[in-house]
């Protein structure tokens, strides 16, 4: 069975004072009907991997790719409508903070009601869909939910209106860029199996990005490990305590723990040679 999405030699560059800076930097890997990890420190590039997937890279950055495919189709030279029949339908992407992501002037039922139509039959299937996905995220009141606007709910209640606007559609693909960091524990839980439910009866592909280790080696499949742009390890996520790249074992290292009492508190020790 062919790969759901082909990246390769992924470069997203952005023009600084000093030159072009490459934030991505040939990345290369296959994503089939699976849940893939993207795991690394702030500015590792992740975010910027999963926009230069969608199309989404802002201006003036530039990304290209050897080949960038989903489902056969060359995104690389896809015109606006196939981007139109993708985006929000077959692709989405749950964006890390849904202050900057849900529109401040549309209520919440409006924008997930927008999202719903692209492939529910009439308005009140639109309707019924949205209010059922606002459910499906643990959202306690949704009828309230539905006529608010995002600046009149909790970071964690926009969060999760944002992921159930991206799921509504049930694509084929979705990158979920840090969708329960603002989710407590039981709603995070619920999040997790609503995605795991996609993946495995659906056949959804998932692109996982998340600073949480521990998150990632319990849900997902595989993990990528950025550093600097690069890719440095890819391992099972169940193996992830037994990666072998000094960059990965120090990321766990600096995990907290409960038990026990660590001192001195471990710290990362880089190497120069990573980000080459």
């Amino acid at each position: 069975m062919s790969a759901l999405l082909e990246v390769e030699d992924l470069r997203v560059t952005f023009p600084t004072r000093s030159g072009p800076s490459e934030v991505v930097r040939g990345v290369s890997f296959t994503l089939g009907r699976e849940r893939l990890g993207i795991v690394g420190e702030s500015g590792s590039g992740k975010s910027q991997t999963g926009r230069a997937i969608l199309g989404l890279t802002p201006p003036p950055g530039r990304a290209t790719a050897a080949r960038l495919a989903f489902d056969g189709i060359d995104l690389r030279n896809a015109s606006p409508g196939q981007w139109r029949s993708l985006r929000g339908i077959r692709m989405s992407m749950v964006m890390q903070d849904p202050k900057f992501s849900l529109n401040p002037v549309m209520t919440i039922g409006r924008q997930l009601m927008e999202a719903a139509k692209r492939t529910a039959a009439d308005r009140a299937e639109a309707k019924d869909r949205a209010m059922a996905m606002l459910e499906a995220v643990q959202i306690r009141d949704p009828a309230r939910v539905f006529k608010a606007f995002p600046h009149e709910l909790s970071g964690g209640m926009g969060q999760r209106a944002m992921i159930a606007m991206m799921l509504i559609t049930e694509p084929d693909l979705l990158i979920a860029d840090e969708p329960t960091s603002a989710l407590d524990v039981t709603v995070q839980i619920e999040v997790l199996r609503i995605l795991d439910r996609l993946v495995t009866d659906r056949g959804m592909g998932l692109i996982f990005i998340s600073h949480d280790l521990r998150l990632v080696s319990s849900f997902c499949d595989r993990v990528l490990v950025m550093y600097a742009g690069r890719v440095v390890e890819e391992v099972k996520a169940s193996a992830l305590a037994q990666a072998r790249h000094p960059y990965t074992q120090g990321l766990y290292g600096c995990l907290p723990r409960i038990e026990g009492s660590v001192r001195p508190l471990p710290t990362l020790q880089r190497d120069a040679d990573w980000a080459l």
